[in-house]
């Protein structure tokens, strides 16, 4: 029975156990890695998706040119992009946000005065009565909850400042370990190579590189799939006047990064914003929507990503639940390429041992 497979894999999950079990005993030793995986972790996703967004280009310019200077190209020429972005969008984004923020006393005016009149309607009150809902009740839970409230601002605001001096410290690491990643990008395979055993280079390699492929192709083809939803959604959102068209599209963009889900953040905002206007505008954003994700599912999302990940859309739906449920918001970004590689790992590994 000792040399069953069965049994050693049983007895290799019930080391795995006891290993993490004596590592909260002795937490005062992995909170330093812990600290020290938090602080590097944001720089790091950071540079690696950048990576996979710039490497095509300074692979392509170093057919030509030492890769150095394929890479300073590159970078002036990202820098030259943004710079021209600021200045021919950055004006019309910048009024469009502060009339929004201009704005917002009468837009909480407005559904100050709906919810006003929604109070008094007939079946509110037939509700307020037989107590399922009470004005009173939310009222005596906010003056319960004001003075927490107030204690906590001192809180957030140290954690704001901490927030934008993480985001400087971010911004100035960024380019450098992006810059060693393209330059050193490729010796990293052999670097994980050369840990293990000879008889496994193979495999290994083979797993690396449809990791490798995978990010690649979830990375770049969810950014530019997003920058289109963005656009269609501002085009269309000029098209029917909606106010705000700018922020709202690029809210579009930044949102459908999360699959399934963002889409609907996104779309959130500039119905209210239509709502707001009127009933009539406020439809016509809800028909821009799905003609924009209908472009999207039917024309973007098969050209640009394709079949690469092979992953089922209920598959993706559990796996976004999950996350969500444990990583929040960053759990619902990371989940799909997450679980990508996860897949190429344990397929490659399954097989591996079959042949075994």
């Amino acid at each position: 029975m000792l040399k069953e497979k069965w049994f050693k894999g049983l007895t290799a999950i019930i080391m795995v156990f006891i290993i993490i079990y004596l590592g909260t005993k002795i937490s005062f030793i992995f909170t330093p890695l812990v600290i020290i995986f938090q602080s590097l972790f944001p720089p790091i996703v950071l540079s690696g998706i950048l990576y996979y967004l710039l490497r095509p280009a300074v692979n392509l310019l170093s057919k030509k040119m030492p890769r150095t200077l394929a890479i300073i190209i590159v970078f002036l020429g990202i820098a030259g992009v943004m710079t021209g972005a600021v200045f021919v969008i950055g004006p019309e984004l910048q009024k469009q946000f502060n009339l929004l923020i201009d704005n917002i006393p009468a837009y909480s005016s407005n559904i100050q005065q709906w919810f006003h009149s929604t109070t008094q309607s007939d079946w509110f009150l037939r509700f307020q009565e037989n107590d399922y809902f009470s004005i009173e009740k939310i009222t005596d839970y906010i003056e319960q909850n004001a003075k927490g409230m107030l204690q906590d601002a001192g809180t957030r605001i140290a954690g704001a400042v901490g927030f934008i001096a993480n985001t400087v410290m971010l911004l100035v690491l960024v380019p450098f370990v992006l810059f060693f990643m393209l330059k050193d990008g490729k010796q990293a395979p052999t670097f994980l190579l050369k840990i293990l055993p000879k008889k496994h280079h193979d495999e290994a390699e083979n797993i690396l590189k449809d990791m490798d492929e995978a990010l690649s192709a979830y990375i770049q083809g969810q950014l530019i799939v997003s920058f289109c939803v963005g656009v269609t959604a501002y085009i269309g959102y000029l098209i029917i006047g909606l106010e705000y068209s700018l922020v709202l599209g690029v809210v579009a963009m930044v949102t459908n990064v999360i699959p399934f889900v963002g889409p609907w953040i996104g779309a959130f905002p500039a119905v209210i914003v239509g709502l707001l206007d009127s009933p009539l505008r406020a439809v016509l954003v809800i028909l821009v929507i799905v003609i924009v994700q209908q472009i999207d599912g039917n024309i973007t999302s098969p050209l640009v990503m394709g079949k690469k990940l092979n992953i089922h859309p209920l598959t993706i739906i559990f796996v976004l639940l999950i996350a969500g449920k444990f990583g929040g918001l960053l759990g619902l970004i990371f989940a799909v390429p997450a679980y990508a590689l996860i897949k190429v790992i344990v397929s490659h590994m399954y097989r591996y041992v079959k042949l075994e």
